[in-house]
């Protein structure tokens, strides 16, 4: 985990939940209940903002919803393909691995979503889940970005921006379905992993707690959503384990 998600929220509804402002453009995905690696994703982050010449104002931060591919991509990567592999980066080793520990200290965004799925390890065929919020809110995926400029293309050329979560010890009866989980911070945290000042989030990076997971269904769905060309509100509608 996590290797798909929902995330049907437009930006204009994530700017208003998340106290930030629309970045996205022309470039914002639409509604998405089949988010699988490399497709485009929202993603939400506090930055100093820059004047003309490209000199960042040090004394306010804004916060803004933009897009980013999922799979991260390092800027000292040579090959961006490599960014299908890297969704996910584990919380307990973030800080210590060559390609994730300059952005948990620097480049950290969350990943709204309304829920991700998992599959069952021991039935077969296994048995796809959607995990939501039961009271139909939706959450946020701590997760890292990185930005890559192709030395190939001009200057002026848009960078490549990726993201991959932050995945975490399962909690509660989660834990009965798979042993990770995706990182999910509630909105008491959310300020402080944004904030571009603060480079120690240590004390961020765990399980979140048995209350949130209280609050969360565990809810069988159609394996279709095995198939990532199916796509659909049906996707995410409770079935029959079977």
């Amino acid at each position: 985990m996590c290797g798909r998600y929902a995330s049907n929220r437009s930006p204009a509804t994530l700017a208003g939940d998340f106290g930030a402002v629309d970045a996205t453009g022309d470039d914002a995905p639409g509604a998405d209940h089949n988010i699988a690696p490399t497709k485009p994703v929202l993603s939400v982050v506090q930055r100093h903002p820059m004047d003309s010449d490209g000199n960042r104002d040090p004394s306010r931060s804004e916060r803004s919803v933009r897009v980013m591919r999922w799979g991260l991509v390092p800027k000292w990567v040579k090959d961006p393909a490599t960014g299908s592999q890297m969704i996910n980066a584990r919380a307990e080793t973030v800080t210590e691995k060559p390609s994730f520990r300059g952005a948990i200290r620097y480049y950290r965004c969350l990943l709204p979503a309304d829920g991700w799925y998992e599959w069952k390890r021991d039935e077969t065929p296994k048995q796809p889940y959607f995990i939501t919020p039961r009271d139909g809110s939706g959450l946020a995926m701590a997760g890292i970005w990185a930005t890559r400029r192709d030395p190939e293309l001009p200057a002026e050329a848009p960078p490549l921006v990726t993201c991959a979560v932050l995945t975490t010890a399962a909690v509660g009866e989660l834990a009965g379905v798979h042993e990770r989980m995706p990182m999910v911070l509630p909105s008491s945290t959310w300020s402080h992993w944004l904030d571009p000042d603060v480079g120690d989030v240590d004390e961020l990076l765990g399980p979140p707690s048995t209350e949130l997971v209280e609050g969360l269904e565990l809810r069988p769905v159609s394996r279709a959503v095995n198939n990532v060309r199916n796509n659909g509100a049906g996707l995410t509608e409770r079935v029959e384990a079977s």
